[in-house]
């Protein structure tokens, strides 16, 4: 680690953005896994800066494999494995980003994240207002997050709301491996720090992924599937779920519905949230977790003071419960499928 103490070359400059739009490789078909392993690599490769760590990263290669070949590659300077100390993990990236370095570090699941809270919270997202912009924080934080695979106690939370109430914070959230290589290459490329939360039941998923032409920045929503009737805005995961659900809709009612993929939390798109919403006159908003002071209710509130006049039906939000999370063998009662967005949309298009 003794070659870590010196300042990088670079270190100064207005920004550290390193060329995240230099084409790497052709068109190629990968994993959500293999897309985020990808990104890491070639950020690593395009800025000897970035420095990825986090517990068992190196030699095991991650949990998922996700880091897996990063130490071989890179060496253990750059890619290294850290004590089981979330709280520590995030105090040394504010460090090592002081001192001019761009950290990557990871949060082994969602549930492990809330021991580092108060670094997060209280020193993460407010150094770059305490030095009045002169000190950047270009510290991404990867969190493998929520449900759907069977995991034990803690190793399926949704912490969004925590990280986009925080003021300084940005929080992104792919659904798709091109989105995973992209979102995370933007949020490495940021002189904010960026939440990067990974929806383990994707991990599996696969689609070709062009790594030599940028994909939408943070901060833009896409619209995943057309439609007139009603507005379905979601996040990782259940971005599948809701276009299942609109096949479904469309086969067995006739409901055209459309299906926004948020991607970014926090700056939020509204711009395309309220197009759609005013073409469709009803929305459902759809999230993991709770209830009570979910994402959902954020946006539901923001839809209706902004866009009230064109609504035909109150927002609706088809989400988890409030109650702690379930064991793995309640898990498929517990999230929200296809079945309960049904429920919210045949409400909302019979208002």
């Amino acid at each position: 680690m003794t070659q870590l103490i010196e300042r990088p070359a670079g270190y100064g400059d207005d920004s550290h953005e390193p060329s995240i739009f230099k084409p790497v490789q052709a068109t190629t078909n990968l994993t959500m896994v293999q897309a985020i392993n990808r990104a890491l690599h070639d950020a690593m490769a395009a800025d000897d800066r970035v420095l990825v760590f986090g517990e068992d990263v190196a030699k095991l290669g991650g949990v998922f494999r996700v880091t897996e070949g990063l130490a071989e590659t890179f060496g253990d300077g750059r890619c290294f494995d850290t004590p089981l100390a979330e709280s520590a993990i995030i105090g040394i990236a504010i460090g090592f980003a002081i001192r001019g370095f761009v950290p990557v570090p990871e949060i082994q699941f969602d549930g492990f994240s809330y021991p580092a809270f108060d670094q997060m919270v209280s020193h993460l997202a407010k150094y770059r207002v305490r030095t009045h912009g002169d000190v950047d924080m270009p510290v991404t934080i990867r969190i493998p997050s929520f449900g759907g695979i069977g995991a034990v106690e803690h190793h399926s939370e949704s912490t969004e709301t925590y990280w986009v109430h925080t003021a300084g914070l940005k929080v992104v959230v792919p659904s798709t491996p091109s989105d995973a290589y992209w979102l995370l290459r933007h949020s490495i490329a940021s002189r904010d720090p960026v939440v990067y939360l990974e929806p383990k039941r994707r991990y599996w998923s696969r689609e070709d992924v062009d790594t030599s032409e940028p994909g939408l920045p943070i901060g833009r929503a896409a619209i995943r599937r057309f439609g007139d009737d009603a507005t379905v805005i979601t996040y990782g995961g259940l971005v599948q779920t809701a276009l299942s659900a609109a096949d479904l809709a469309a086969d067995q009612y006739g409901w055209d519905l459309e299906v926004i993929d948020l991607r970014s939390l926090n700056p939020l798109d509204f711009d395309t949230v309220a197009a759609s919403v005013r073409k469709t006159g009803r929305a459902v908003v759809m999230h993991e977790g709770a209830r009570t002071l979910g994402f959902g209710a954020e946006l539901a509130a923001r839809i209706q003071e902004e866009l009230f006049y064109d609504l035909e039906a109150p927002v609706l939000r088809a989400t988890g419960f409030d109650t702690p999370y379930p064991p793995a063998r309640l898990e498929k009662l517990w999230l929200p499928g296809v079945d309960r967005l049904l429920d919210c949309v045949e409400k909302a298009m019979r208002s």
